[in-house]
């Protein structure tokens, strides 16, 4: 698989991944499926061990992105964002094949075709190498979805929101009550605690940061959607 070092946000439909190097991280998103699912590999550089963002679709591709080789990382865990099976269509295959552990909020746990081996919550942490993520919860878009931040210690912050939070809005909801859940946790979990630099992996799409969405959060709750 072509991997583009020239990290922007964007990856198209079937075509290449695109990394991001950090000091002690690397994150690499990758397109998935009918439905352009974003896919995210997370890399400690220090020990080479790994942890994947919803194994939504095509467990080949995925298998790709890890790679074949020796020096191919150590999927470690694969962490589903919710409990939507676009999001966890390859998680038995990829699981499966690397051995991994997998992890999911309880209350997002049962439909998944793989019981989860962590049930992560509201403050928990999941490691991979010497790195750590901050589980977020953000209830509205399902019961159980989760945010997970990497806080990197010489740079700005990297937070995955699965379908919780993309440019120009919060995640779909189907009533007012879920609406009003999502936007309120999205407020207080996110915008209030972290800053405008943060930089944001959304299940689909193209990325963005908070300070680019922070100004329109009032419009977001005025529309309702």
């Amino acid at each position: 698989m072509n991997v583009a070092d020239e990290y922007t946000g964007h990856v198209e439909p079937g075509g290449d991944a695109a990394r991001r190097t950090l000091d002690a991280v690397t994150i690499t998103k990758l397109s998935v499926g009918s439905m352009d699912n974003n896919a995210y590999l997370l890399v400690c550089r220090e020990e080479n061990e790994g942890l994947l963002i919803d194994a939504a679709a095509d467990p080949d591709r995925i298998s790709d992105l890890i790679g074949h080789g020796p020096d191919r990382p150590a999927l470690r865990t694969v962490v589903t964002t919710h409990q939507h099976p676009d999001h966890w269509q390859a998680l038995g295959a990829v699981a499966g094949a690397n051995g991994a552990n997998t992890a999911a909020h309880p209350l997002d746990a049962g439909p998944l075709p793989v019981p989860p081996d962590f049930l992560v919550e509201q403050g928990d942490t999941l490691s991979f190498g010497r790195c750590t993520l901050e589980v977020i919860h953000l209830r509205g878009h399902t019961p159980g979805s989760i945010a997970l931040l990497y806080r990197d210690p010489n740079g700005h912050a990297h937070l995955f929101t699965g379908d919780s939070l993309f440019p120009g809005g919060i995640g779909r909801t189907t009533s007012p009550e879920d609406f009003s859940s999502l936007i309120d946790d999205v407020s207080s979990r996110i915008f209030d605690t972290l800053a405008d630099d943060t930089w944001f992996y959304p299940g689909h799409g193209d990325d963005s940061t908070l300070g680019a969405e922070r100004p329109k959060l009032p419009e977001w709750r005025e529309r309702g959607w």
